[in-house]
């Protein structure tokens, strides 16, 4: 794998952690996994406050995806970047087709442990070629997770991306998050990724530059850390956690947004 496909260990490793402490996250997915392919986790990527910020991450794409489900119940769930994540098995929602996409090395790894069934696919896909958005299945609503994902892409990648999914899918929800600008010129100094290779991250200031001439609305704006979740962390940790993670110094980083069509 390059430095890219590498850094899918790191939430990985974070929910596996989690989740054996049955907190905030249940993945039994993400333990067996990471017991078995035990990629060197180690500098800022082992972190335990990291862990519990991939965790909350994780669960409130999960919670939303649900929530997407439950008021479209024919709707195609894209997971683009799905790396080795089994938000497919931990959705409470039924759903009629799911497919996880990621790069074709990618794939390869994660067939090894989830199996294609009438309902759910996997599909190598890059992101930063729009054209390739034309080989996924129609469907009137398509229900979209990029998590993890637009810091690996310029503004203008995304922007063609979003548009390839305007242009594929008459109704769409999507959730993204993206670093800052100042979050990204930052990542050098802070970001795990930078333990297994990546040097270049991207970032956005102005989100509606990315929808400039698109159809495709920004609907609201999510925390990464709901307090509810915070909450299950021990007093003592859930105090550093907020120092750490919460805030407005936090929100200068790290932003979540959803948008619709």
């Amino acid at each position: 794998m390059n430095e890219v496909n590498r850094t899918l260990f790191i939430p990985l490793y974070g929910k596996a952690r989690v989740s054996r402490q049955r907190i905030i996250l249940d993945d039994p997915s993400a333990e067996q996994i990471w017991k078995k392919e035990a990629f060197p986790i180690h500098g800022k990527s082992a972190s335990k406050w990291l862990a519990y910020n991939m965790a909350m991450r994780a669960r409130v794409f999960d919670d939303w995806t649900d929530l997407m489900l439950s008021g479209n119940k024919k709707a195609l769930v894209l997971h683009i970047g799905c790396g080795l994540d089994s938000r497919c098995r931990r959705v409470s929602q039924c759903y009629e087709n799911w497919i996880d996409c990621d790069f074709p090395e990618v794939i390869t790894v994660r067939k090894k442990y989830y199996t294609e069934s009438d309902n759910y696919h996997m599909m190598a896909l890059d992101a930063a070629d729009p054209r390739q958005i034309s080989s996924l299945p129609d469907s009137d609503m398509a229900v979209v997770v990029l998590e993890g994902i637009s810091m690996y892409l310029t503004n203008a990648q995304l922007h063609n991306f979003f548009q390839a999914l305007q242009e594929k899918y008459s109704g769409l929800h999507i959730l993204m998050d993206v670093y800052t600008e100042f979050g990204a010129k930052m990542s050098k100094y802070k970001n795990p990724v930078n333990d297994v290779g990546v040097t270049k991250l991207y970032g956005v200031d102005n989100i509606q530059n990315i929808l400039e001439g698109l159809r495709v609305r920004v609907t609201a704006e999510h925390s990464l850390t709901p307090p509810e979740l915070v909450n299950e962390l021990e007093p003592f940790e859930r105090q550093v956690f907020k120092l750490l993670f919460m805030g407005r110094v936090y929100s200068k980083f790290y932003r979540l947004f959803e948008f619709s069509l």
